[in-house]
């Protein structure tokens, strides 16, 4: 069986020590970054190493606005090039464009609880995407 291995970028470093420790906790193993290039680079990585079993992300969680050049836009661009079917999940502080946003992705409203973060990640990982439209999730309180 194929280990589950997802690509989180966020440049809030609490938040995404958060993320990775949540995620390795429920058995999910975490490349962790916190710009868009780092981000291409990884994905560019996972997909030279693909004849690794553990080596390509089964899911994308990104940032939105990252520092630097890249946004989180173009890493799920990215990262569907090389990966057309890989479920991604936006999150952003701001609101959603959902005109480039990736079909097929979801858009999270920080500030989220981490928890559930996990729990859509599992779930994205676990059922295929159906449709074309992206599907916004607004956080409680």
């Amino acid at each position: 069986m194929r280990r589950r291995q997802i690509l989180v970028v966020e440049d809030n470093y609490l938040l995404l020590e958060m993320l990775t420790a949540l995620c390795q906790r429920n058995g999910i193993a975490v490349v962790s970054v916190s710009s868009g290039e780092a981000a291409v680079a990884a994905i560019r990585q996972a997909t030279a190493a693909e004849d690794r079993a553990d080596a390509a992300f089964a899911l994308l969680l990104t940032d939105i606005n990252l520092p630097g050049l890249i946004d989180g836009w173009s890493v799920a661009q990215a990262f569907r090039m090389l990966n057309p079917n890989g479920p991604v999940i936006y999150s952003s502080t701001g609101g959603c464009d959902d005109r480039r946003a990736v079909p097929d992705s979801v858009f999270l409203a920080k500030p989220f609880r981490i928890q559930d973060v996990v729990d859509l990640a599992n779930s994205m990982m676990r059922e295929p995407a159906a449709g074309s439209e992206s599907l916004i999730l607004r956080a409680t309180s």
